[in-house]
């Protein structure tokens, strides 16, 4: 067997510009784009690749430097295929100030780059090595940004039908109010007839009587979901929504790992969650779809559609994945995206590599 022994863990922060992409116009997302890169060199040579994309939180150097200080050293020396033992050692040196946040974060990055080096050595692509269940998985067309208005959302919307996507997700709350939202969403309905599917995505924006009150007035436009409506914290909110309103809640997206959605998974009111690989790595996804499972409930992951792919093909609740676009760009290859499905590679590990470019041209010094 190759000799997967953890020789080296390299941590490379990236700052580039956005891609001249005009569909990308009114994001939110800041100036540039923060990249945080691990990658584990094992003893025979191969080298796994995670990676964060940290969109507007500011604590890129943060998260670099948690890796080298407190998770760097626990590593080096030990095999590579030891994920879940690596996880748990982790989490558990972390705990009084970790449990979540840049601790959850920076350790996801290291929990992506080891699947990928386990990966790379059984030859196989991590959603055969989990147990594949599917090849093609639904993707919907997200980032109908807020800020470009109510004709910029449209229009985002109509060009993701073009190329065939099915569904579609616009963003509310934060700028205008409720009566604009409404307006929005009645604008969006008409333009792309009854056939595709709306979500909406309120980014928290909302307390859960603002929620109810605006989500009422959405159901006659046949919503899909009402995304994150209130605060992540705020699961009583959420459960409030689920009940008062005729359409999907749904969220996770910010919440870390298992502990954060307990409440949700004790309360299955939610019928889709919204896990974010950053928060809790590839190992915790695949614990939340397997309890999520239990109760009845899928899973359409939060952003990075590169790579949740993996999760999707092999899990049997998988329900959507979400394209944005926001990397596209950066790699030299991705999963192919056509009629409104993803379908999973068969490229061992994930399959992915940033441009030698990339890795060259944007480091943050």
């Amino acid at each position: 067997m190759t000799n997967l022994t953890i020789r080296e863990v390299r941590t490379t922060l990236l700052r580039m510009p956005w891609a001249d992409d005009p569909w990308l116009a009114g994001h939110a997302l800041g100036p540039m784009r923060d990249l945080v890169v691990v990658e584990v060199v094992t003893a025979s040579g191969l080298t796994g690749m995670g990676y964060l994309h940290l969109l507007n939180l500011p604590l890129q150097r943060t998260i670099g430097a948690c890796i080298q200080e407190a998770m760097a050293p626990r590593i080096i020396g030990r095999d590579a295929t030891a994920v879940e033992a690596i996880w748990r050692d982790l989490w558990r040196a972390t705990l009084t100030g970790g449990r979540g946040g840049v601790a959850m974060m920076a350790q996801s990055a290291i929990d992506i780059a080891l699947w990928d080096v386990v990966g790379k050595a059984a030859g196989l692509p991590l959603h055969r090595l989990w147990g594949h269940c599917r090849s093609e998985i639904p993707i919907y067309g997200s980032g109908c940004f807020r800020g470009s208005r109510g004709d910029g959302m449209v229009a985002k919307a109509r060009h993701f039908v073009a190329q065939g996507y099915r569904a579609i997700k616009m963003q509310v709350a934060h700028i205008g109010d409720w009566r604009t939202d409404v307006a929005n969403v009645r604008a969006m309905r008409d333009a792309v007839g009854p056939d595709v599917e709306i979500m909406i995505d309120v980014n928290m924006g909302w307390t859960a009587d603002e929620a109810i009150h605006a989500g009422r007035r959405f159901e006659e436009f046949d919503v899909y979901w009402l995304e994150e409506p209130v605060l992540a914290d705020d699961y009583a909110g959420y459960l409030r929504c689920a009940e008062m309103l005729d359409m999907r809640v749904v969220g996770g997206e910010t919440h870390f790992g298992r502990a954060d959605l307990k409440p949700f998974l004790e309360n299955p009111r939610l019928p889709i969650l919204q896990p974010d690989p950053m928060r809790g790595g590839m190992t915790e996804l695949r614990k939340i779809a397997a309890v999520a499972d239990t109760w009845g409930m899928t899973i359409a992951p939060h952003l990075f559609p590169e790579l949740n792919v993996h999760l999707l093909a092999s899990i049997p609740n998988a329900i959507w994945a979400e394209q944005m676009g926001l990397l596209d760009d950066v790699f030299v290859s991705l999963p192919r995206i056509a009629n409104g499905m993803i379908t999973a590679p068969e490229t061992p590990g994930h399959g992915l590599a940033f441009k030698p470019e990339v890795m060259t041209d944007f480091v943050l010094r």
